[in-house]
């Protein structure tokens, strides 16, 4: 899973009633910087309380239903839709203010709304990459007969097992990779769903005050109780698989990772989040990331194909999507090219320092597209090519590359070399990118 944080371009307001509560509620959703991930901002507190969408603030009081945070005693409870829908549109960084303790809830129940509302603010890239978390190995939960695992996979992928007693309902499986053009469509549109008896219940304990049979699926003895049909045959697993699209929201990163599910509701979810969680941070310990804004070697391998001899780029320090970017390369004298370029005098040679340049653009170009590991970048000219000074062991190259036109698979590209602030080299660079 190669891309970059993302998040919306303009500010928007969403409206609406809560699901238990029944109150009015106004959200806000602002773009974030890079590394922020989703915070709801209760600014109906004094003073403003933040609440981090993270595992670390997963209320540990009894919830029904929901997925609910605190923090310093502040909560903001069913906030799993608002999730799923930033986590399925890829959107990792929001702060979102919001005047009650409760998200408003979509007015039929599912979460399209909010994915076109996402869609309309813009989403877009922020030149830092995401780092996901990779399941390596088996992270399991087993308890009162539901099972939740995780395992190795390239890719998000859910796969969902519900068993109902009621024939109406009954037992359903559903299995999906999750991008956001699949959630958009596939998943989104499922609504919330409530057995009658269930929904009597949650009554009398003073909830869902703001539920109707326009904001979810009602199943009684006699079958579904709305006018609306079901817009899937299996709308009810693909409801529960939106609910833990949200709730794994909180592992604080993406997964990437197969995640297995029987049974599986809020209460079993969000422990198992947390497991992931703490999969994450063992991780980070043990291989901490590269600088904020940086983009490391592990990243880089993720995206070229390039290796030794011929990977010549050793990090990314400063991107701008589609615009610019700035690339390191150490030269050391155990470059193999310097055994015969020359012998008693190593110079690089002027072929692998445009070569250099060409990768820094590549990547720019690459982490342009969704699932660059899959493509190849061809280049197909190279113009103004000047060489001013020469490179020697022990210098750092640095390359300062910016896009001149971009349209489809197709760009150009103005590049310049530098070693110690003085330009050692330059040069216009056509390319395309191709299916790998």
């Amino acid at each position: 899973m190669v891309r970059q944080q993302r998040t919306i371009k303009n500010v928007f307001v969403f409206e609406g009633t809560g699901l238990h509560t029944g109150e009015k509620v106004r959200t806000v959703f602002h773009p974030a910087p890079p590394g922020t991930g989703i915070v709801f901002r209760r600014i109906d507190l004094d003073p403003v309380v933040e609440i981090p969408a993270r595992a670390d603030f997963i209320y540990s009081g009894a919830v029904k239903r929901n997925t609910t945070l605190s923090r310093n005693g502040a909560q903001i409870h069913t906030v799993e839709h608002l999730l799923a829908a930033a986590t399925g549109m890829q959107v990792d960084n929001l702060v979102i203010e919001i005047d009650a303790d409760e998200p408003p809830e979509p007015t039929d129940g599912s979460c399209l709304e909010l994915v076109e509302a996402l869609r309309a603010a813009g989403i877009e890239n922020q030149g830092v990459p995401i780092r996901p978390l990779k399941i390596t190995s088996p992270v399991t939960y087993y308890r009162d007969g539901v099972q939740l695992l995780a395992v190795p996979y390239d890719g998000f992928r859910i796969s969902f097992t519900i068993e109902y007693d009621s024939e109406h309902i009954g037992t359903q499986y559903r299995s999906l990779d999750i991008t956001p053009s699949v959630f958009a469509s596939e998943i989104a549109p499922a609504r919330t769903f409530a057995l009658m008896s269930d929904v009597e219940m949650l009554r009398s304990e003073g909830l869902i005050k703001g539920g109707s049979l326009e904001n979810a699926v009602v199943v009684d003895e006699n079958g579904i109780m709305n006018d609306e049909p079901l817009r899937f045959p299996d709308e009810f697993v693909r409801h529960k698989m939106l609910d833990i699209i949200g709730d794994l929201t909180l592992v604080g990163t993406p997964v990437e990772g197969h995640v297995i599910a029987v049974r599986s509701g809020h209460n079993y979810n969000l422990p198992f989040a947390k497991l992931l969680a703490k999969d994450r941070e063992a991780k980070e310990r043990a291989l901490p990331g590269p600088k904020e804004g940086h983009w490391d070697i592990g990243v880089i391998q993720n995206i070229m194909p390039h290796r030794y001899p011929f990977l010549l780029v050793d990090r990314i320090i400063e991107f701008e999507d589609r615009r610019r970017v700035v690339g390191i390369k150490n030269v050391t004298i155990n470059e193999p090219f310097f055994s015969g370029h020359f012998p008693g005098h190593p110079i690089m040679p002027a072929v692998l320092i445009i070569e250099a340049m060409a990768q820094v653009g590549g990547i720019l170009l690459l982490s342009s597209v969704d699932n660059p590991e899959k493509y190849l970048v061809y280049f197909i000219g190279i113009d103004k090519a000047k060489f001013r000074k020469p490179v020697l062991p022990g210098d750092q190259l640095r390359f300062e590359l910016e896009m001149i036109a971009i349209k489809r698979r197709f760009c150009k590209m103005r590049g310049r070399a530098f070693v110690d602030g003085a330009v050692v080299a330059e040069a216009e660079l056509s390319s395309t990118i191709i299916d790998r």
